[in-house]
């Protein structure tokens, strides 16, 4: 009589000083697109008006900005019009916040998943990450009406939009998966994360005035070592039509990628033990 054997899978823990395995997530390709759209889903769910939070929030803090701070701002914003000109950087501003503040709770939101089944832990806020980029690509069309209503007009520097954009989706990444592996190991990062992230928004001059116009020339290389800074200048230039800024393009871009290996290693080096304290 034949003897049939049952397939069985043999899960290997991985390298821990490997950044990612990219071979395995290109394999786990789908799952990543559904986190993205589960994640979206349960946003959403059971909400009036939907989607078009993702246009509310940007567009309520524009109306509270431009009534509070436009006369302070007034000689900041070159020649655009200031609501335009805070929206350009709120947009940016709300997606790297929101990626983060999502990608830090989300090994701990999923615990269900991370203690039952096997597959790359990394695409969980990876897939929280995503969820923010599909609200960031609704607010698009958002400033897309205002420039129209304002008469400004974009030039050749919107084609670098893609390449900022992507860098905004490094940085949220790479910080995101550092704050998710340290939520896990330290609670105390559930509370840390917001207040970090509201500091960071005053920390983060160009969302709301021409940061020279605030620490002065001398000392405005350093605040190109914040990527969000850095790029959200770049993104408004971008947008605008603008020159760009390739000093502080440049040390933002060094800057995220420095932030997505420094997350990536750290969260390979604790993920295995993620089962057992989460």
């Amino acid at each position: 009589m034949q003897q049939t054997h049952a397939a069985r899978t043999l899960i290997v823990a991985g390298n821990s000083r490997r950044f990612v395995d990219l071979a395995e997530l290109w394999r786990y390709r789908e799952l990543l697109y559904f986190l993205v759209w589960r994640d979206v889903k349960v946003r959403y769910k059971q909400t009036v008006l939907g989607a078009a939070w993702a246009l509310l929030q940007p567009l309520a803090t524009m109306v509270v900005f431009a009534l509070f701070f436009s006369r302070a701002a007034q000689n900041g914003t070159g020649s655009h019009p200031y609501p335009l000109f805070v929206l350009a950087g709120l947009l940016p501003w709300f997606f790297f916040s929101n990626a983060i503040s999502s990608a830090s709770q989300s090994i701990v939101s999923n615990q269900n998943l991370v203690t039952k089944i096997y597959f790359p832990r990394v695409l969980i806020p990876m897939g929280a990450v995503g969820a923010g980029l599909v609200d960031f690509g609704i607010s698009l069309g958002l400033l897309l009406v205002m420039m129209i209503f304002y008469g400004v007009a974009s030039g050749w520097s919107a084609l670098v939009l893609p390449l900022l954009i992507a860098l905004l989706l490094i940085a949220a990444l790479g910080i995101g998966t550092l704050l998710s592996a340290l939520t896990v190991a330290y609670r105390d990062f559930r509370h840390v994360v917001p207040f970090m992230v509201q500091l960071w928004m005053f920390a983060t001059p160009a969302i709301y005035l021409n940061d020279a116009g605030i620490i002065g020339p001398r000392w405005q290389w350093l605040m190109a070592f914040n990527p969000a800074n850095g790029l959200i200048v770049n993104f408004r230039n971008a947008a605008f039509g603008d020159a760009l800024d390739w000093y502080a393009l440049s040390v933002s871009a060094s800057m995220s990628f420095a932030l997505i290996l420094a997350g990536g290693f750290y969260f390979r080096r604790i993920e295995r033990s993620f089962a057992d304290v989460i």
